[in-house]
């Protein structure tokens, strides 16, 4: 089985918070995980997982689906909820995939807009 991937590296002086803010938001729906001392957590969604780091100065995002799909899907799911929480820090999430084309781009100026396929969660 190929699993499809992407990457995002998420510049903020604040990772830590956003990374668990992503995990407590998606928490109600889904399992989720963050672990304050070592600054790792996941988003465990029916078509597929999210991974979050904190950095310095970065939160590095990942997401692993079974199909391209679905894949786009956590794309859109998880940076446009995280570009919505750090609206004031103007975040931008930029997916890039294993096979190294662009992705998915969110930013604040369109948090609210997503495809039929990405407004549904996951």
């Amino acid at each position: 089985m190929t699993d499809f991937t992407s990457t995002a590296a998420v510049a903020t002086e604040r990772p830590g918070r956003y990374a668990k803010q992503l995990a407590s938001h998606f928490g109600r729906k889904i399992a989720t995980g963050w672990d304050e001392e070592t600054g790792e957590g996941f988003l465990e969604f029916p078509a597929g997982r999210a991974t979050l780091a904190a950095g310095d100065g970065v939160l590095l995002l990942a997401v692993v689906a079974a199909d391209a799909e679905a894949r786009d899907r956590l794309e859109g799911v998880v940076g446009r909820h995280l570009v919505r929480f750090g609206s004031k820090d103007e975040l931008v999430c930029a997916w890039t995939r294993t096979d190294g084309t662009a992705g998915s781009e969110h930013r604040n100026d369109d948090a609210d807009s997503a495809s039929p396929s990405q407004a549904q969660e996951g």
